[in-house]
């Protein structure tokens, strides 16, 4: 289907949109056009450390109109598989308290210290990450409990650079332990199921839009949607050919969208 049919438009926040606190330009023209056109968007993000209450505000704070039902977090997948899987798992959270809140609200037992009735490890970004919790996952996971991650990014972009993500602090406590995590959100395909569930649109009406090849580009194909991959993030064109991962197009930013949405009107 070509670009300017997609109805559902799945979006990536950090390095897609803004970049801590500056709105991307052409950002509210694409997302204007998108509903001028009877569509939908959605936003989809690996960060745990916040609630949706959080986004909310901050999209609403950079002039963006955004409800609740309108995101779609690593967290939510998080639930969705923990409540299918392991429905009356104990979970050690190494987490934010924003996190934890989450799964409590959910119906997730958790733990914040080590306890003999604990069957799970649920790593997310934690930007209040302590050597505690570090030393807290080792002895769990060498007791060898399940190992679940929110998701495997590298780092998290910020206005002066990079800081650890989710998939970093996985990588350490790997290497110390020699253990590895089952990431649940991107590039897992579960977001993008969840939100054809949630919208009853078609897959081919869905388009997933990202700054980063491994995890947002990836989740797309892995789902069977078509995806652009635009460069104003982590991501540069050389990691298509590192990578091997395709996206249906490539553009510099979603002002570049914008502007190729509307030129078939």
């Amino acid at each position: 289907m070509p670009l300017q049919e997609k109805k559902l438009f799945l979006l990536d926040m950090d390095g897609t949109l803004y970049l801590d606190d500056d709105l991307f330009d052409g950002v509210l023209d694409f997302l204007a056009a998108v509903k001028a056109r009877g569509g939908r968007y959605l936003f989809l993000t690996n960060n745990s450390s916040k609630g949706v209450e959080d986004y909310v505000k901050k999209l609403r704070r950079l002039g963006i109109e955004a409800e609740h039902e309108d995101f779609l977090t690593s967290v939510h997948a998080t639930v969705h598989t923990l409540k299918k899987e392991f429905p009356h798992a104990v979970c050690y959270v190494s987490g934010t308290a924003s996190f934890r809140r989450q799964l409590v609200d959910a119906g997730i037992e958790v733990r914040d210290t080590v306890s003999d009735d604990i069957d799970l490890l649920l790593s997310g970004f934690d930007t209040e990450l302590t050597f505690q919790k570090l030393e807290d996952s080792c002895i769990l996971l060498n007791r060898g409990v399940t190992w679940l991650a929110t998701n495997p990014d590298w780092v998290c972009p910020t206005a002066y650079g990079y800081v650890p993500d989710c998939g970093s602090v996985c990588q350490m406590l790997t290497k110390a332990t020699g253990k590895t995590p089952r990431f649940i959100g991107k590039p897992q395909p579960d977001m993008v199921y969840l939100a054809l569930e949630k919208t009853d649109f078609a897959p081919s009406e869905a388009v997933l839009v990202g700054d980063r090849l491994y995890t947002d580009i990836a989740c797309g194909v892995n789902a069977g949607i078509d995806t652009v991959f635009v460069l104003s993030g982590e991501g540069t064109e050389k990691d298509i050919e590192e990578m091997n991962i395709q996206p249906t197009w490539v553009m510099e930013d979603v002002a570049e969208l914008y502007r190729k949405m509307e030129e078939s009107t």
